[in-house]
């Protein structure tokens, strides 16, 4: 517990009796993650504006107080709870959404952090335009650029990084420094580009208020399709020939195991199972094409465009389809995006989030269906993931619930893994989440001296008040 002169300070502080939080009120789901991980709470601070936020955290920083700022809370690395100390003071964004500023002509947006994807872009779409970041969850702005988060079609618009062209930031400093990095320009080399610093690094080097989105055309005709690999090898000779074909149409190659399907399946019974006889395969690709414009006197659908390109694969050398499966795109859509649900109740979950050179990907998946069973027989691969990118969600279903000795089995199954996809195959042990304490001791491991001296050198000019669960030093 923090002492009770520090809440009423910061209670003096608060616009709003929404803004504050106290120990006597219910912080349960400021205090739980996405994956198991709980923590206990101090107290919460929920501002609503840049001011309030800058109020708050200089006066967190002279009193002493760790900060974990939190947003959507839908990451998996325990980077957005609080610890079990109770002495921590979770800063959520929920409230910091009433910014909502477009500007057609730019074809940008300046949004609060703490406004969901989904609003952001229901708001957009009579607009024909969209924030293009495709995720399963439901996370808000400021968590998705505090995690730098890619999505299902990274493999044509980029990552969050690609899409943001500014910033308001609230530096955890002596007088909660507020940085107007927010100008919506897409070309600005003056100097150093200081909004890089805090996209990715999981607000330990300051606290993200306001953005400046980049913002995309809505598609205006779609084709998906559901392909099954002939093998392992196929995998990328497939995405490199739709890449040839389709070009920029080619919005997302995403990769799905059996297992993951089947757990999908079995979850949500409205879904319909797509495969022959319901024979699901080990390993199913959903392939999507896109154009921007409305249908055109004598262009090729793009239905028949994406069914002439595979036709051509299919017979192409190697063979490397057995079987290509189109339909409507929202059911394609909606078995990928069951996916995290289905696994997730398939027993008690350990999750990677890992990242690979593309070439790299199907080794390492190969790899581990043959090593992990040795090392591990009681676990389940039940992994999909972003292969046009190299991504994948590593996801371990331990069937029945957890193992009697969680905290060990879980520390040296989490040290094998990253081994093995770091050592074995120069992987990332975060594509996605970001740094937190379940991985915190991997970036501490595995990153070069020097980075991380120049890394805390940054946080010390930044931010160097308690704040974030990562550290980098």
């Amino acid at each position: 517990m923090i002492p009770a002169k520090d809440i009423d300070a910061l209670r003096a502080l608060a616009r709003s009796e929404k803004s504050v939080l106290g120990p006597d009120s219910d912080l349960s789901s400021y205090e739980t993650g996405a994956r198991h991980d709980k923590g206990k709470a101090a107290l919460v601070l929920r501002p609503a504006s840049t001011e309030e936020a800058s109020d708050f955290l200089a006066a967190c920083g002279a009193r002493g107080l760790a900060v974990i700022p939190q947003s959507g809370n839908t990451g998996v690395v325990s980077g957005s709870t609080p610890d079990g100390s109770g002495t921590q003071v979770v800063f959520s964004l929920e409230r910091m959404k009433p910014v909502f500023e477009l500007n057609l002509r730019n074809r940008s947006v300046r949004v609060g952090a703490g406004m969901r994807l989904s609003e952001l872009n229901a708001r957009l779409e009579e607009h024909g335009l969209f924030f293009p970041i495709d995720l399963s969850a439901d996370p808000m702005i400021g968590g998705m650029i505090a995690t730098n988060t890619g999505g299902g079609r990274f493999l044509r618009y980029g990552d969050v990084r690609s899409n943001t062209l500014g910033l308001t930031v609230v530096l955890a400093d002596g007088d909660g420094t507020v940085l107007d990095l927010a100008q919506g320009l897409r070309k600005n080399n003056t100097g150093v580009d200081w909004k890089q610093v805090f996209i990715g690094t999981v607000g330990s080097f300051g606290i993200v208020t306001e953005a400046v989105l980049n913002l995309e055309l809505l598609p205006q005709q779609t084709a998906a399709a559901l392909l099954v690999p002939a093998s392992d090898d196929a995998v990328f000779d497939v995405l490199h020939a739709l890449e040839r074909a389709l070009g920029s149409q080619l919005s997302a190659f995403e990769g799905m195991s059996g297992n993951a399907i089947r757990h999908a399946l079995a979850h949500a019974p409205g879904l319909r199972n797509p495969f022959a006889n319901g024979a699901v395969p080990e390993t199913a690709i959903l392939v999507e094409a896109t154009r921007t414009w409305a249908p055109r006197d004598g262009e090729l659908a793009i239905e028949e465009l994406l069914e002439t390109c595979l036709a051509d694969i299919w017979e192409g050398p190697r063979a490397p389809l057995s079987d290509a499966l189109t339909g409507r795109p929202e059911e394609i859509w909606a078995l990928r995006h069951a996916l995290s649900e289905g696994v997730k109740h398939a027993g008690h979950l350990f999750a990677f989030d890992l990242a690979f050179e593309r070439g790299t990907l199907m080794d390492f998946l190969a790899y581990m269906r043959t090593a992990l069973p040795a090392e591990f027989p009681d676990l389940e691969i039940c992994d999909f993931g972003h292969y046009g990118d190299g991504g994948v969600h590593f996801n371990l279903s331990h069937p029945g619930g957890p193992p009697a000795d969680l905290t060990a089995y879980e520390a040296r199954l989490r040290d094998w893994v990253i081994a093995v996809a770091l050592e074995k195959f120069n992987g990332s042990f975060s594509a996605e989440h970001g740094v937190g304490r379940k991985n915190q001791a991997y970036y501490s491991r595995y990153t070069p001296d020097a980075v991380k001296r120049l890394a805390g050198a940054l946080k010390a000019a930044t931010s160097p008040a308690q704040i974030g669960a990562a550290e980098f030093h």
